[in-house]
């Protein structure tokens, strides 16, 4: 069996990577980058883990014209990446509008064209202030597209093993897995070391504090 897995190099989509290749799946690593920040920094992490699990393949596309579109503080420099304040006021800047059908549809491609059974992605429905492309409705609606859009031979299974899971439950995981953490990247400001006070650092640190192990990777500000 083979699977299409989105690997960003971050946490989450490498404990996922993780857990298809548990599952009994040979990956090919799709990594995409579209012009965030900490690109290079997310490229290294995901070519590493893709390595560490033998993948099959590691494809490398470019959305910059994600940055083209802009509307999120990770495509476009006129906005700023804000510290994590705690309240939740409406979608956060950080969200890229309607990325991941961008990211799935791409890795649908693949998987048809490499003849694979699923495509994995890291989608979480508590991701910070509920990403409406990261909830369980997405998920399935997205389903019913790859049905309906692929050839009438494919199937293709999109799994999301992780929508309804905390991160500390997916770094939990991990640890069983042999995920090796420091050589993954969530940070959305820098690329070394890691701003530490960001959503997305402050999650993964609480993820750590509450799992009672220490976060390997270097940061500015440990929470």
């Amino acid at each position: 069996m083979k699977a299409v897995c989105l690997l960003s190099g971050g946490m989450d989509s490498s404990t996922l990577a993780y857990v298809a290749r548990d599952m009994g799946y040979h990956i090919i690593a799709l990594h995409l980058r579209y012009g965030q920040p900490t690109e290079d920094a997310e490229y290294d992490c995901a070519r590493k883990i893709a390595a560490s699990l033998d993948a099959e393949e590691f494809l490398t596309v470019n959305l910059d014209y994600l940055r083209s579109i802009g509307g999120s503080s990770l495509t476009d420099d006129a906005l700023t990446i804000g510290d994590h304040t705690g309240v939740e006021e409406g979608l956060p800047n950080t969200y890229v509008p309607f990325r991941n059908a961008n990211l799935i549809a791409i890795a649908t491609s693949l998987a048809e064209a490499r003849g694979a059974e699923a495509v994995f992605i890291g989608v979480q429905a508590s991701d910070y202030a509920g990403y409406p492309d990261c909830r369980p409705q997405f998920i399935d609606a997205f389903q019913q597209v790859i049905d309906t859009g692929t050839a009438d031979a494919t199937q293709i299974k999109l799994m999301a093993p992780f929508v309804t899971m905390s991160k500390t439950e997916i770094l939990k995981q991990g640890f069983a897995l042999g995920v090796p953490y420091g050589d993954t990247w969530s940070c959305y400001r820098s690329g070394a070391p890691a701003c530490g006070t960001c959503d997305s650092c402050h999650y993964r640190l609480a993820a750590f504090r509450e799992a009672g192990i220490e976060d390997p990777i270097p940061y500015e500000v440990r929470e």
